[in-house]
């Protein structure tokens, strides 16, 4: 395992993905006290570690964690308790998740525990999620008397639809590991004491393919819910045309006529 910079409310590491030189890169919320509720510092910090991983050509994926106990219980209410319309609105603090959106590289989510407010609007900016069997998630702002705002009403609506969403705004109640399974929210749910590997493997295994056929195939599929179907499918055309003045389209295409594995470089 190797080690990178050191943050105070987050962890990060890099982890061999089996290719010479090739890495995925951990980074794991660390409040615990505070069961990672998601301050201005951790987000701070959490952009910039996701940053240095996205511009680490050694690094091919991400995967973002939290404890067994909880993902990320939401934002830290203390933090925002007094402010007012004018002053959180000059502060503009939510601005900075933008910047997790804008990653290149594939993020798994790794989801144990609680994963609410916040939580889950973080959750639903990576691009897989893996829970384990204990996972709670939930948009609970409607009990303190707010809505979300980094994203909840938005993605949640897209993933579950009208009424199930309204449902879980609404009312703040969370739902359960199997039952975000089944309803889409969720890639696979496994035992506690599996998730973060099964979510690493799958880290490792991303990281095998070709760089740049990864990191446009993301940008297609977030075209999606962008713009219209009309508008995602030029853009996904384009990228689509783009790979093939890329090294390593010439390299997987062959190393699948020579049947033998291919050596993606990202270029």
């Amino acid at each position: 395992m190797v080690m990178t910079m050191t943050y105070k409310n987050i962890l990060t590491s890099k982890e061999a993905a089996g290719q010479a030189d090739t890495y995925i890169g951990v980074v794991q919320l660390n409040r615990p006290t505070v069961l990672n509720a998601l301050n201005t510092e951790l987000m701070t910090e959490l952009v910039v570690a996701l940053q240095e991983m996205d511009r680490d050509e050694s690094v091919r994926s991400i995967v973002l964690t939290g404890s067994d106990r909880a993902f990320a219980a939401g934002a830290d209410i203390k933090e925002m308790s007094d402010e007012s319309t004018v002053s959180i609105m000059l502060k503009d603090n939510l601005a900075i998740w933008d910047k997790v959106k804008n990653i290149k590289k594939p993020i798994i989510a790794a989801v144990s525990g609680f994963a609410l407010g916040g939580g889950c609007e973080l959750m639903m900016m990576c691009d897989i999620i893996i829970a384990s069997e204990s996972a709670q998630f939930g948009q609970p702002e409607i009990n303190i008397g707010v809505i979300p705002g980094a994203g909840g009403t938005q993605r949640l609506t897209r993933v579950f639809g009208k009424y199930k969403a309204m449902e879980m705004i609404l009312t703040g109640r969370p739902i359960n590991a199997r039952e975000a399974y089944e309803l889409g929210l969720v890639n696979k749910v496994m035992p506690v004491e599996l998730y973060l590997e099964e979510a690493k493997n799958l880290a490792k295994e991303i990281a095998a393919k070709s760089p740049i056929a990864v990191r446009l195939a993301k940008e297609a599929v977030l075209k999606t819910f962008d713009g219209t179907l009309s508008e995602g499918l030029e853009f996904e055309r384009k990228n689509f045309y783009m790979l093939f003045s890329s090294e390593d389209q010439k390299e997987g295409m062959k190393a699948f006529l020579e049947k033998r594995k291919a050596v993606f470089t990202g270029r």
